[in-house]
Order: C-alpha cells, then sequence, then structure tokens
C-alpha cells in the first residue's frame, strides 16, 4: 500500500507525531532512521531451550509467561526485589528474580509473556534466572519463529520499536534501489527492500543472513565510493611537477650516504619518485614497521621537490618530534642543509623549523623564511596549516604519523596555492589491509619492507606485579645495569600528573585506551610522571633522571630532549610524547608502567624507542593485572611478537571498531551500523574495485544519483557534502 510515504519521509506520517516523538531521542527521525536501525540479536525461537532441560551455570533464552509475580523486601539492604515464577508452553517453571524490583512491577505482572535471558542459579533448591534481560512479546508476535530485539533506552522499549518498525513496513512501498542491478546480480544480492524487511522480520536463517549481506554491501560500496570521489578530486587539480634530477641535491645526498638503502627503501622511493614526476597530485600512504627507514625515504622525496625549485613541508603531531625531525633532517643533510648561511655551497638547502608556541622573533623570521623560500624544508605541528602560514612555491607535504591528523587537517595542507602540493603520508603503526582500504583509500598504499643494517633485537618481558609485587625492585636494578654499561632507559607513564584533571593532558600526551575488558573492581589512575618521578629519583639514586611531557613549555621540552640526545641525562621519565619518531640509538631499555593502560600498536611504537643502535634493546612490561585477564593477554601477545603488522591486526580484534571513518569526532551521524573490518574484508576489497569503476565512468556519479544518496546516508550529509563537492 502506498500512502506517499518513502525512506525520507518524517515519521510522524506514518506513525503519528506521540510515537515519533518517542523515538527522536535515539536518533530516529525518518523512515530511513528507523529502517536503519536494526536488531542488535534475534531469538530463535526453533532453538529455544526448555525449561525443564535447563542446567546450573548455563547461559539461556527462554519464552515463558509471568505465572506469578510479588514484591519481597530484600533481607540485606535496602530496597524491594520482584520476585516472578515463568513457565513455558510445555510447563516447566522458573523462578526469576529482580533487584530493583519497584521498576518493572508495571512491566513483569501474571500474564504477560516475554523473552528471559540470563545464566541459571540455584536457590533454596530451585533454579532461578538473577535479573535476567527481559523483552515483552506482544500476542502478535507469538507465532514468528524469529524475535527481534532492538538497541532501545528506558524510555523506549525494544518491543515498542519493533511495533513501530512494522508498522512502517506496512506502509510504504520497496525504495528505489541504489545498486546497479548487474552488480547485484553478480553478487547474488537481495534487492534493498526485501533486505530492509527481512533484517526486521526474518522468516528464516537464509533471509537473515542474505539481508544482513546485503546491508553490508550497501556500506562497504558507501564508504568505498566517498573514497574513490576523493580520489577523483584529489587529482582533479594540477600540481607542480618535480622530476628527477641527476645534478641536484637529491643525487648529491645518494652519493654521500654512508650506508645503502634497503630493497624496500629503494623500491618505496621509486614509486614516491614517478608519482613526484606527474602533472596532478601524489597521494601516497607509506607504512612500515618501527624502525624501517621512513625518515629517510621522506627526505629523499623532500629534496627531490626542492631539487624542482618548489619547498617541501613536513607535519608531526607533537612539537617534541617537529623538533627532532628537524634536528635529524639536518644532521643527515650536513653540509647539504645550510642554505643561506656562510660558507654554504649553491646547491644546498635550509632547514626550518615553525611551531605555534615559538616566541616572537623566531617565529616571525621561520615564516619569512617559509614566505620568501629561503627555506626549502620546514618542519613543524599543526601550525602550518594556518591561514597566517605562506610558501613561495609548496611542492610536496609529508604528513608524519597520519592518525594523529584528521582528513580536514590534510585537505587544509592539500589546498594551498593555485596548485595542489604533492601528498606523502607517513606511519609507523602498521595498518590492517582493511583498514589501510576503508580509512586511507583515497591513498596509494606503500609497504616500507626490511629494516636496515644495525637495527638490534629487543627483548620483552612482562613483569607481573600482581603475582611477584617485589620484581619491581629487579626492574630499577636492571635501570642501573644498562646505565653501568654506558646506556640511557626510558621510564614511561600513562599520565602527566600533579594538579591535571584527568584526561586533561594535551592531545599529544593522550593514549589510545585499551578497551575495559576486565571488569570487577574499581582500579587505581594510573600512575603519573609528576606523581612517580620523586619516587623514581629516589630508587635511581646518583643517576642523571629527566622529566618529560607534554605539559612542559617548549623551550625546556626541547633543553631536556637535547640533553637525553647528548647523554647528558641517563634516564628519561616521560609519557607518550616519545612514543614516536624519538631517535636516540645509545637508549637500551624501556620501562612501561601501568602497560596494560596502552593499546597493543602504541606498546609496539614505544618499545621501538630503543634498540635503535649496535647493542641490544629490552623493554620491560609492567603490570599489577593478574593472569587470564584480556589486558595480560594484549602484553603477552607484545612479549611473544616484534611483527608490527601481526600486532596490528590483533589490535583490532581486541579492540571494540568503533566508527570506521570517525565521525563521531567531528559530531556527524555515521550509518555504518554492519559493517566490520575484521568479518567483511572480502566484501570491502570488491566494493573498492566496484567504486572505482563507477566513478572512473561516472565521475561525480552525475548519472547515478541513487549512488550520491548512499554516499550520504552511509556518511552523514556534511560527509557526503565534503565528498561530492569536490568531485
Amino acid at each position: 500500500m502506498d500512502d506517499g510515504f518513502d525512506l525520507d519521509s518524517r515519521l510522524d506520517g506514518p506513525l503519528g507525531r506521540k510515537a515519533a516523538d518517542a523515538l527522536a531521542p535515539l536518533g530516529l527521525e525518518t523512515v530511513g532512521d528507523l529502517l536503519r536501525h536494526y536488531p542488535r540479536r534475534y531469538v530463535d525461537r526453533g532453538r529455544l531451550t526448555e525449561i525443564a532441560g535447563l542446567v546450573a551455570g548455563e547461559h539461556v533464552t527462554v519464552v515463558a509467561a509471568v505465572a506469578r509475580a510479588e514484591l519481597r523486601e530484600m533481607r540485606n539492604r535496602r530496597g524491594k526485589m520482584l520476585k516472578a515464577v515463568i513457565r513455558d508452553e510445555k510447563g516447566g517453571e522458573l523462578d526469576a528474580t529482580f533487584f530493583n524490583g519497584w521498576k518493572l512491577q508495571g512491566f513483569i505482572k501474571q500474564g504477560v509473556v516475554g523473552v528471559f535471558s540470563g545464566k541459571v542459579g540455584v536457590f533454596n533448591n530451585r533454579l532461578q534466572l538473577t535479573h535476567p534481560q527481559f523483552e515483552e512479546i506482544e500476542e502478535s508476535d507469538s507465532l514468528r519463529p524469529f524475535l527481534s530485539v532492538y538497541p532501545a533506552n528506558a524510555k523506549v522499549t525494544s518491543q515498542a520499536i519493533a511495533r513501530s518498525v512494522r508498522q512502517v513496513l506496512e506502509q510504504i512501498d520497496d525504495p528505489t534501489d541504489p545498486l546497479p542491478e548487474s552488480l547485484r546480480k553478480r553478487e547474488k544480492l537481495p534487492e534493498l527492500g526485501r533486505a530492509l524487511r527481512r533484517i526486521h522480520v526474518p522468516e528464516t536463517e537464509a533471509d537473515l543472513f542474505a539481508a544482513r549481506h546485503r546491508l553490508v554491501w550497501d556500506e562497504a560500496l558507501g564508504v568505498q565510493l566517498a573514497l574513490a570521489l576523493r580520489r577523483e578530486a584529489a587529482v582533479a587539480r594540477p600540481a607542480p611537477v618535480c622530476p628527477r634530477r641527476d645534478d641536484g641535491l637529491l643525487a648529491a645526498f645518494d652519493a654521500d650516504l654512508p650506508f645503502p638503502l634497503t630493497e624496500g627503501q629503494q623500491e618505496v622511493g621509486e614509486q614516491i619518485a614517478a608519482d613526484l614526476a606527474r602533472a596532478y597530485p601524489m597521494n601516497r600512504l607509506v607504512q612500515g614497521d618501527v624502525g624501517a627507514g621512513k625518515t629517510i625515504v621522506a627526505l629523499r622525496a623532500m629534496l627531490q621537490a626542492v631539487d624542482a625549485g618548489t619547498q617541501a613541508a613536513m607535519l608531526a603531531p607533537t612539537e617534541v618530534l617537529a623538533a627532532q625531525h628537524a634536528r635529524s633532517l639536518r644532521a643527515m643533510l650536513g653540509a647539504l642543509g645550510r642554505g643561506g648561511e656562510l660558507g654554504a655551497g649553491e646547491d644546498t638547502t635550509a632547514v626550518t623549523l615553525l611551531t605555534g608556541s615559538m616566541g616572537a622573533k623566531a617565529k616571525r623570521q621561520a615564516l619569512l623564511d617559509a614566505q620568501s623560500g629561503a627555506a626549502g624544508i620546514v618542519v613543524g605541528t599543526h601550525a602550518l596549516i594556518q591561514d597566517t602560514v605562506g610558501f613561495a612555491e609548496l611542492g610536496l607535504v609529508v604528513v608524519d604519523e597520519q592518525h594523529r591528523f584528521g582528513v580536514e587537517q590534510r585537505d587544509a595542507l592539500r589546498a594551498r596555492g593555485s596548485a595542489a602540493p604533492h601528498m606523502l603520508v607517513m606511519t609507523a603503526t602498521p595498518i590492517p589491509r582493511t583498514v589501510a582500504m576503508t580509512v586511507y583509500g583515497d591513498l596509494a598504499v606503500s609497504e616500507l619492507k626490511g629494516l636496515p643494517k644495525g637495527r638490534s633485537p629487543v627483548a620483552t618481558t612482562v613483569v607481573p606485579l600482581a603475582e611477584h609485587p617485589s620484581w619491581i625492585e629487579r626492574v630499577w636494578q636492571r635501570i642501573r645495569e644498562e646505565v653501568e654499561a654506558g646506556h640511557q632507559c626510558y621510564v614511561v607513564c600513562p599520565r602527566v600528573g600533579g594538579t591535571e584533571k584527568e584526561g586533561a593532558e594535551k592531545k599529544e600526551d593522550a593514549e589510545e585506551p585499551p578497551p575495559d575488558d576486565d571488569g570487577g573492581e574499581e582500579r587505581r589512575a594510573p600512575l603519573a610522571v609528576l606523581d612517580i618521578a620523586p619516587l623514581i629519583e629516589e630508587k635511581l639514586a646518583g643517576l642523571r633522571v629527566g622529566i618529560l611531557h607534554g605539559k612542559l613549555p617548549p623551550e625546556e621540552k626541547d633543553t631536556v630532549m637535547r640533553a637525553f640526545e647528548r647523554a647528558e641525562l641517563d634516564v628519561l621519565v616521560a609519557t607518550t610524547v616519545i612514543e614516536v619518531g624519538v631517535d636516540v640509538p645509545n637508549a637500551t631499555g624501556i620501562v612501561l608502567l601501568d602497560a596494560d593502560r596502552f593499546g597493543l600498536s602504541q606498546l609496539h611504537q614505544l618499545r621501538g624507542r630503543v634498540g635503535r643502535g649496535s647493542a641490544p634493546g629490552l623493554c620491560l612490561l609492567v603490570t599489577d593485572m593478574p593472569a587470564a585477564t584480556a589486558a595480560r593477554e594484549r602484553l603477552d601477545a607484545i612479549a611473544g611478537t616484534t611483527d608490527g603488522f601481526e600486532l596490528a591486526r590483533l589490535d583490532l580484534e581486541l579492540r571494540r571498531e568503533g566508527d570506521v571513518l570517525g565521525s563521531s569526532q567531528s559530531g556527524s551521524r555515521s550509518g555504518l551500523k554492519l559493517l566490520s573490518l575484521l568479518r567483511h574484508g572480502e566484501v570491502i576489497e570488491k566494493a573498492q574495485v566496484y567504486a572505482r569503476h563507477l566513478v572512473a565512468d561516472d565521475p561525480g556519479l552525475a548519472g547515478h544519483p541513487r549512488l550520491r544518496d548512499l554516499v550520504g546516508e552511509t556518511l552523514g550529509d556534511e560527509e557526503r557534502a565534503a565528498y561530492l563537492d569536490k568531485s
């Protein structure tokens, strides 16, 4: 029956104002919103356990009627509990006990039929469910083979949502399908209308599988179309042509290299060189494991850009890392990096540092060097993308640690000048293939494999204080042993501490928290640098201990880091400001306190700060989490392998995947409900191929308006505008 309602119709049309208003707090305002609010689970009536066959200790789901229910005072604490006896169709009876029963007495009453889920226990020689999950079943649902259970809240029950969904489905015709018929046939996908009906009201398990598979395809294709459109927009503008020269800075730099490039560095370098020589912008992601030598790959690319008469900018996530990069680039260039200095040769360039907290005089000079072209290479933080920063001609932008920056920041740099600069994105956090395809699908991806000669192995050990609290003394002893052998060590804490409020650190100190998966009683706050530094100084009396964190003034951060680089400090107590890019070959030991508070990829990055010289490295993961917890499993995983790509895969498995494209961070609503980077890799790969062909054949998707709409439904209207307006 067609009442003129479609996916864009407001819900007050098919449902009425009162029912529509009730759904609004869940973000369900249109017919499309409601039909994309998929069930979170299903009760398969054919697989329900009969009450008569229940066994204590198992988790069960039963459909039963409430035979009787009454409120009782609790004996050992204040309040009332609701005691109910439930009975299934075969006559089997089971007790169900609910705490705070006064809240439920209006729902769980004699005659009500519902789905009860929980763990079977025993009380007074009777089987019972203690505070089970409960969903009421209406009489109209009693014969359905599957019962859909929806994400709900205290005011809107799953049953009310199910009722609204069925009411809407009865009043609308099937929507126009956005997927081309040829694609649907090739991939054996049901039409959109059937998929939407069957995911809410499945008749068989096959119905349910086919519906979910089709709707996963919609999300995967929506994402890949958006990325293909972004890729199309990125190459539409002209870019400075930067061919490789045989007599320039790059050739001179290569000739002076004291070591050979690895095969991986040569291979990726050739890909970048070819990209830079084209008249449209390079957009390439280079990912390599810790210590793979990405900095020298980036420097060689920047020199090729400078050889062509343009400038290169390198964007780092923190001021500590930006300053470290500037020093490293100058050191690697030697005489070639002294452009503008007295006695400098003709074929030289200057490396300029520009950060937001520099003094007025230094910042003024850095801005002048960038604007005039005196600086061939400009290194900085997000300050580089401010409107006040100008370049003579920006040919290449290198973004270090892309996961720290948003798409908007990358676009801000990309949009500089009349010609778009080439873009080289680097990360030392290995990315699983499906993540790279989904998050960085607008970039060509290069993997930098192999480690340069001279990298030393790093031995990683978990220090389990829950079982062996005295082992912490051995940790301090090991640090002394490394220092006595002529080396240096890091001690890393999750927080800054002092007078800060929880979570108030600067972004550069904020770690990615691991999932809250160990339950139990509330844990103490994570250890903090300022709180524990006095204890560390006491334990390491006689050693030179420095402190580094993101709240220090920039000059002080730089002073501490330089002192550690010059071996004027034995131990550096720090937050995660040292996570990436910091390169001190003499540092051989790193102690990670509260190691379970970090994610796997972050632990791998921190471990990569040691073993960068000729001496072997040592990484101690200190934790008070007991054995057999998920937190300890993470630490055992990092201790068991040095393969960053394997750890990245494990990290994705252990974490919640979250919003794939991060639209939750920008405040826009994402339509990604079913797509899983772990489970749907094959669909993502196929969708990427289809998306590229579709956009190549129909730039901007002008002839496929429903596919344009699919991008918006998948990513939200703001993201749709960002992608489509640039196509």
